[in-house]
């Protein structure tokens, strides 16, 4: 099997790729080639076994997708983007990555021609969806996005479902919820806090919590998220029909509860470490977003998440802390 990882130097590519070189391959299958494609350039994984290749890259740059599908990927995970408050922040650098990037690779695989037609996995986001929510959101739920990232997404998923139509290409599209907790350090997501109230107490650090304690939100770990991507690589397009983009499933839970299974795991003293400084800009963007989801789709094509939000802490402290806490 041939495989194309973009965004491979990515948080979510990092575990996907040990995720492939923990199963020795995708969905059973071995790997003969592995292209790993980003920014900068993307990290070699040990004992997958594979012919492996690592390419730096702009995905958007005139001529770049061409190039990387040049080999004829069979399955090509597309999760090269830009977060959420750097794609608010900088409207044309948003737009030419999320957007014109995907178009660019949607249109070099059509270009191909002579029968090529990859699998595509296309991660989106929750942000595709705008105010006001039904009490759980379906899959069929209108896309009305409040911020450029959301749009951006959301027009990447009728490309896909176009192009998936037309037999371009054999598309999924992931709705991914807030990852967390993410390793590392912060990013200009507007989503980050949820990460940072638990990653840095958890590493003897200070944490900024800009929004009140009563704001809802779904996550899932980034161990779910590599577990959504493979698996979706399974999934036919007999199976999906023509609703190829899901919702996918996650923790709804509010930023106090999130603090409290700090508490209930790691103690009081290391969630006193969270201090709280409002942020209108980030509040405001988090006001639009949806909090919980009718994932139920999703989970009858065998997609699965944490079940609490313990679990996604204690996920974080066993695989990037050693199981010790500061």
């Amino acid at each position: 099997m041939n495989v194309l990882i973009l965004g491979g130097a990515g948080m979510v590519g990092r575990k996907l790729i040990d995720r492939l070189a923990r199963d020795h391959g995708l969905n059973g299958q071995p790997i003969e080639r592995l292209t790993l494609a980003d920014v900068v350039s993307p990290e070699k994984p040990k004992g997958l076994g594979a012919r492996v290749e690592t390419v730096m890259m702009d995905l958007s740059a005139p001529g770049g997708a061409e190039k990387i599908v040049a080999s004829r990927p069979e399955v090509i995970f597309h999760l090269a983007s830009i977060v959420s408050g750097e794609a608010e922040a900088d409207f044309e650098k948003g737009y030419r990555i999320n957007l014109d990037g995907t178009r660019a690779l949607l249109e070099a695989i059509r270009r191909t021609g002579d029968g090529y037609r990859p699998k595509v996995i296309y991660t989106s986001s929750i942000a595709v969806f705008g105010a006001p929510f039904p009490e759980a959101i379906p899959d069929e739920f209108h896309l009305t996005p409040l911020t450029c990232y959301g749009a951006q997404k959301a027009i990447g998923e009728l490309l896909l479902a176009d192009y998936t139509r037309r037999g371009f290409v054999d598309g999924v599209g992931l709705r991914f919820p807030t990852i967390c907790v993410r390793p590392g350090k912060p990013n200009k997501a507007a989503s980050g806090f949820f990460s940072s109230i638990i990653r840095e107490p958890l590493a003897g650090d200070e944490a900024v919590l800009p929004v009140p304690d009563t704001v809802r939100h779904t996550h899932a770990s980034p161990r779910a998220a590599a577990g959504f991507l493979a698996h979706a690589a399974s999934l036919t397009h007999a199976q999906l029909g023509d609703r190829i983009n899901l919702t996918m499933p996650g923790i709804s839970c509010t930023v106090a509860e999130q603090i409290e299974a700090l508490k209930r795991i790691a103690g009081s003293k290391v969630a006193a470490r969270i201090r709280r400084e409002p942020d209108e800009t980030i509040a405001r963007i988090v006001a639009g977003w949806p909090q919980r989801f009718d994932a139920r789709r999703a989970a009858a094509f065998g997609f699965r998440a944490e079940t609490s939000f313990d679990d996604i802490v204690r996920i974080h402290i066993d695989e990037e802390l050693g199981g010790v806490i500061q």
